[in-house]
């Protein structure tokens, strides 16, 4: 083997144990042969200190008909092609991740709209609280679901090949009554088609039932081929984008101070689990980073991610394509924020001044954490970016409009368990009684 390129079969060795024994019995090169497509290396980087020869993964297919016509003789060059500086799959995460956003925060301002229409409207409220499925979020319960995903991180890292397949079942069901929610408030719209049946004495419209069964099969047919690379990503971004949509629009902050507690919470989970937690793994290896990626070379990936492929290389055929990933966190968390300027530019208003500016804000906000993770080469917490560019934005809006005390405490209305009569505000505005 002195001074070739050895070919060897995918065996049940890791590709660190086949280049350490190429390498002391004095090989140039070794070239794995593959008859499936397979992931890039993805042993610690670390143990491959000692290892100097290049590794490279070749086709099972290809090394046959090499031996066909060139025999066993075959002088062997590698190439990388040199990358572009810019990874524009980036682009199109930035359109997703702000049309997202914005659409989220402007869905949930609509239905703040409608709250207080019912409120006006004494005959409409009744009704009105019966259709609401909002959850509005305490500082303490912001507090408990910061906990929560603190637990379920550290859980995923430790048992992630048995906790990705709970995580795709609850994304399977999440994400199908998520798009169907997105799409029933669309065809909701639509003066067409509402011929109704009757069932148990309720009624409901037959193309309600159509777009849920449709709803479903886009999930199920996402859990079947989730690991088709080549279209998969297509319908997990789909279901990703209504999943933090009904997110956005159903999960309500109060006021700008528990904004703040989750952001900042939040801010500090992500640099700790991405810049932390290297100093403490035994790999030396970030969790969040792992976790995302699917930690120890697993082929099951976590759905909670908007997925790219890199366009630079969408010709590759022997390994799963590169992806670009952006959390459905860096989208839903900011995205709350948004959706709370946009229900206040509604309460008091202010014709959508704080709504604009804090999705402008989210936008800077990106573009700044792509900048830097191309300076650095690094993946990168987006909330260390997204979080003071959204804050500080809102933060300077209410100042300079001298309504920093209201913007602080909230001007929600809602409603007393005891009475249903709604009350008049200190300034005199239609709402109801703050608990």
């Amino acid at each position: 083997m002195k001074d070739k390129a050895v070919v060897v079969m995918r065996g049940n060795c890791t590709f660190l144990e086949k280049a350490r024994i190429a390498q002391s019995l004095g090989a140039k090169m070794l070239l794995i042969a593959s008859k499936s497509r397979l992931s890039a290396i993805s042993d610690n980087k670390t143990d491959f200190e000692d290892v100097t020869i290049p590794i490279a993964l070749i086709r099972y297919n290809d090394i046959v008909d090499m031996q066909l016509v060139l025999g066993n003789e075959v002088n062997v060059t590698l190439y990388s092609p040199p990358l572009p500086e810019f990874d524009y799959s980036m682009v199109v995460i930035f359109l997703i991740a702000v049309f997202t956003v914005a659409l989220g925060g402007y869905w949930s301002g609509v239905a703040e709209l409608e709250n207080l229409k019912a409120v006006a409207s004494p005959g409409e409220r009744e009704t009105r609280w019966k259709k609401e499925e909002n959850v509005t979020f305490t500082p303490v319960t912001v507090i408990l679901f910061v906990v929560i995903c603190c637990v379920m991180l550290v859980l995923l890292y430790f048992f992630y090949k048995w906790l990705v397949y709970v995580i795709i079942s609850v994304f399977c069901l999440a994400s199908a009554m998520s798009l169907y929610n997105c799409l029933a408030a669309l065809i909701g719209e639509i003066p067409f088609g509402q011929c109704r049946i009757t069932c148990s004495n309720k009624t409901i419209e037959v193309r309600l039932i159509f777009l849920a069964i449709f709803c479903i099969a886009a999930a199920v047919v996402w859990a079947v081929f989730r690991n088709e690379d080549r279209w998969a990503w297509i319908l997990q971004d789909i279901l990703g984008v209504a999943f933090c949509l009904n997110f956005i629009k159903t999960l309500k902050m109060p006021n700008f101070k528990s904004c703040v507690i989750l952001l900042g919470l939040l801010l500090l989970y992500d640099v700790f689990f991405v810049f932390i937690t290297p100093f403490i793994t035994k790999n030396g290896a970030s969790i969040m980073v792992e976790v995302a990626a699917g930690p120890f070379g697993n082929s099951e990936k976590l759905p909670v991610v908007i997925r790219v492929p890199r366009l630079e290389h969408s010709a590759s055929t022997l390994c799963d394509l590169p992806f670009s990933l952006l959390g459905f966190g860096d989208i839903i968390v900011p995205g709350l924020l948004v959706a709370y300027c946009r229900r206040f530019d509604v309460q008091t208003r202010s014709s959508s001044i704080y709504y604009i500016s804090c999705t402008i804000a989210y936008a800077v906000g990106m573009v700044l954490t792509f900048i830097v993770l191309a300076l650095m080469k690094m993946g990168q917490p987006a909330l260390l970016y997204l979080v003071p560019c959204t804050l500080i934005t809102s933060s300077l809006v209410a100042w300079r409009r001298k309504e920093m005390k209201k913007f602080w405490k909230g001007s929600n209305y809602q409603v007393s368990d005891s009475s249903r009569t709604p009350l008049l505000q200190d300034d005199g505005a239609p709402g109801l009684h703050r608990k």
